[in-house]
C-alpha cells in the first residue's frame, strides 16, 4: 500500500527524486533537496532535448530556485549532507517554508493540478 502522504505529514525534511514527488513534498510543506542522477549518456541526450532551467516542479512553477537541485556531478553524499543540514535549521528552512506558502497561493486549492500545468506551459510559450 502506498503511504506517501502519511509519510509526508510526518517528515521533517526529504531527499526527493524529480517528478511529482517534489511538488507533493512542497505542498505538504516538507523542506527538500531534489536528487537526480542517470547514466551519462541519458543525461547528455536529455540535456540537449529538453531546455528547462529546473527539473523540480516546485522550481518550475515558481520560476526560481526554491529547492536545491543536485543533478549528476553535483549529487554527491557530501553535498547532500550539507544541503540537508541547511534545510533542517535556520534561515534556509524558514525561506523554503515561506516559498511554499507562495506556491500554495500560486496553485490555489481547487484545480491545483491544472494550475500547475498552466504555470509550467506558460514558461515554454514565453521562451
Amino acid at each position: 500500500m502506498n503511504r506517501t502522504y502519511e509519510l509526508l505529514t510526518k517528515a521533517t525534511a526529504a531527499a526527493v527524486t524529480s517528478g511529482t514527488a517534489t511538488l507533493e513534498a512542497g505542498l505538504f510543506g516538507v523542506p527538500q533537496v531534489v536528487c537526480y542522477k542517470s547514466t551519462r549518456l541519458s543525461y547528455e541526450i536529455g540535456k540537449r532535448l529538453v531546455k528547462v532551467r529546473f527539473i523540480s516542479l516546485v522550481n518550475l512553477i515558481m520560476d526560481r530556485e526554491v529547492v536545491t537541485e543536485l543533478i549528476q556531478v553535483t549529487f554527491t553524499p557530501k553535498r547532500l549532507l550539507a544541503e540537508m543540514k541547511a534545510i533542517l535549521s535556520g534561515s534556509r528552512r524558514q525561506q523554503m517554508e515561506s516559498d511554499y506558502q507562495e506556491l500554495h497561493q500560486k496553485l490555489g486549492d481547487a484545480g491545483a493540478s491544472a494550475n500547475a500545468a498552466k504555470s509550467i506551459l506558460s514558461q515554454f510559450e514565453s521562451s
